[in-house]
């Protein structure tokens, strides 16, 4: 937690209001319009861009600097909005970006976006300065357009790769504290170095994991890790098939139901993971779209509310019959799932000697 946060922090614990990561919704969003605003008619600063994006007004840096600090700038982007001031601020940057939304790429723009990276590798910030574009937009546009990404199933030897670049990254990321207690760890048993569960999967920079697996762009590696983590995480066991999955569709329901929020976002999809046992957020965050997709008419045009409403009011006494037949059929018991553990051995999660046929199947020719 940041120093800056304390006090907003204190106030929402009083009001009993939860701390907010992921998504923004469309209050949040309004609440920091409202925000910035408010401090642009404190200050006389003259625009968002010039607040948000300082250095792109290196005559004026001094004096907005000076405001900002005089008038507590940490502290006015973040009120009324329960999330840690630096989360707000990326979020002010993005929204009020004046090179965030100018629309598609000219050929000219392309050839010039190819030609920085092959200079500059993949410093998106430094390139996005060149083209009068966001960070976000350069690194998404690249994707598309390099023509060393791979498309379809992954290979043994990207497999390969994607492992050893999050371990890699994992570890560049860690405190040098950190770092000297894995290195004591290591010398005392280093068969038993473990790391924490939320190291596994929070904070990667998967710009730098794309840099390493070369063959596949930062979001297809964003998007298979999470697949292999989970494999890893509850030791190959099937924990989402036949009546696994039906008993972790009622959970996640049930438990969904319970925490009575209006908004995604407020949802904490890490207390969530134990609803289908020792998984990781994105894996829930997964199969909850899937279900609504699957069992919930006319879901997009529904408040998150309603959805919910529909699928514990509706669904859950299907499934429940559902599985009250299949059990009686099989003659089985239902298994409660695993309890979520707060850390792992490493070399549980980062082997490429035996990985399963699942995980390497060949790319297809």
């Amino acid at each position: 937690m940041y120093r800056d946060d304390l006090k907003r922090f204190q106030r929402f614990k009083e009001q009993d209001i939860p701390i907010r990561f992921g998504k923004f919704s469309a209050k949040e969003n309004e609440q920091l319009q409202k925000n910035v605003e408010d401090f642009l008619s404190l200050t006389g600063i003259e625009t968002a861009d010039k607040l948000l994006h300082t250095d792109r007004y290196p005559e004026e840096k001094s004096v907005i600097t000076d405001l900002k600090r005089k008038h507590q700038f940490r502290c006015h982007i973040g009120e009324g909005i329960p999330r840690p001031w630096k989360l707000v601020y990326y979020r002010a940057k993005k929204m009020f970006d004046i090179n965030n939304y100018k629309g598609r790429y000219s050929k000219k723009d392309t050839q010039k976006l190819k030609k920085y990276q092959s200079i500059h590798g993949n410093d998106w910030k430094k390139i996005g300065e060149m083209v009068s574009r966001s960070s976000l937009s350069v690194a998404l546009k690249f994707s598309q357009i390099n023509n060393n990404i791979n498309h379809g199933p992954w290979s043994k030897a990207e497999t390969r790769r994607l492992i050893k670049a999050v371990e890699e990254v994992i570890l560049k990321k860690l405190s040098p504290k950190e770092v000297e207690d894995i290195d004591s760890r290591l010398q005392e048993d280093p068969q038993n170095l473990s790391i924490l569960r939320k190291q596994l999967y929070k904070g990667i920079s998967w710009v730098e994991v794309e840099a390493k697996v070369e063959t596949r762009n930062w979001m297809q590696c964003k998007s298979k890790w999470p697949e292999i983590l989970t494999k890893r995480m509850t030791n190959g066991k099937v924990v989402y098939r036949g009546t696994n999955a039906l008993r972790a569709k009622i959970n996640l329901i049930e438990r969904l139901y319970q925490t009575n929020v209006q908004e995604a976002n407020e949802i904490n999809w890490e207390h969530l993971a134990g609803a289908i046992g020792d998984v990781p957020p994105s894996y829930v965050q997964s199969k909850f779209y899937k279900l609504k997709a699957t069992c919930v008419p006319f879901w997009q045009k529904k408040t998150f509310p309603e959805i919910i409403d529909y699928l514990y009011e509706t669904s859950r006494p299907l499934l429940e019959q559902r599985l009250q037949r299949k059990l009686k059929k099989e003659g089985t018991t239902v298994q409660e799932p695993e309890v979520p553990k707060q850390s792992f051995r490493f070399k549980d999660i980062f082997f490429c000697e035996s990985d399963s046929e699942e995980e390497d199947k060949e790319e297809s020719s």
